[in-house]
């Protein structure tokens, strides 16, 4: 303890110059990069808060999406729009998000929505998986290839499971992995003259100058199989679950 620091602790009057003031200066600078990654990291926290369901036509994310969220399965439709929803586990929350499956508004909802999503989920039917592959492997790779969703974490759910006809999980990541491989090949010429509203190029997807495989990926894609007319989708709510 020094003379002026003494003083004080009597009850002495001091002048400020008389203290030292590199403790308060550290104190009050330690405090205020508390301050400041606190803010920060709420501010990515908020940023990055939902979960999209994605897909082609008829997977059934609209019915996954009212499984998960109301314990109902509705008639089969088209969403021409999102549906969104929040997802509660506790006292933790997300929205889940519906996007439009349909070519016409899919990649606009999906631009709406993309800036936002922690998670994205792929929906696949796995019945008609092999007549509409190109389709799927089509949407799928502009998931992946997004440069604004790299960091997001990443699912595929085999749907339609209850069917006798379904294919399954290993079956669908095969044909995938193969296709998209083919869609890289046709699509890759664009990635130099093509760019989102930010001016972000898509990436590239797996590794140049060999066949795509799915460990190629930055992302660890996630596969799981269920149905959503027989409520059996308790791995894809253990992802969601998560990512809270």
């Amino acid at each position: 303890m020094d003379k002026a620091q003494k003083r004080l602790h009597r009850g002495e009057p001091i002048k400020l110059t008389e203290l030292n003031m590199t403790p308060i200066l550290v104190a009050l600078f330690v405090g205020f990069i508390a301050v400041a990654l606190f803010v920060i990291f709420r501010k990515k926290s908020s940023a990055r808060r939902d979960i999209l369901l994605s897909g082609i036509s008829e997977a059934g994310k609209s019915a996954l999406f009212m499984q998960v969220l109301y314990d109902k399965f509705p008639e089969t439709f088209t969403s021409m729009s999102e549906n969104v929803g929040i997802y509660t586990k506790g006292n933790l929350s997300a929205r889940l998000i519906d996007i439009p499956g349909h070519y016409r508004v899919r990649d606009k909802s999906f631009e709406k929505f993309k800036r936002t999503a922690k998670g994205i989920a792929f929906v696949v039917d796995s019945v008609t998986i092999q007549k509409e592959i190109r389709d799927v492997a089509d949407a799928l790779y502009s998931v992946l290839t997004d440069a604004a969703t790299v960091t997001c974490k990443v699912c595929i759910f085999c749907n339609k499971q209850d069917s006798t006809t379904a294919k399954g999980v290993e079956v669908i990541k095969s044909s995938l992995e193969k296709e998209l491989n083919l869609v890289r090949d046709t699509r890759s010429r664009k990635l130099q003259s093509t760019s989102d509203e930010e001016g972000n190029k898509p990436m590239y997807l797996g590794k140049a100058g060999r066949d795509f495989e799915w460990s190629h990926l930055q992302q660890n894609i996630q596969f799981y199989e269920g149905s959503a007319k027989d409520g059996e989708f308790s791995e894809f709510t253990e992802w969601i679950d998560k990512l809270l």
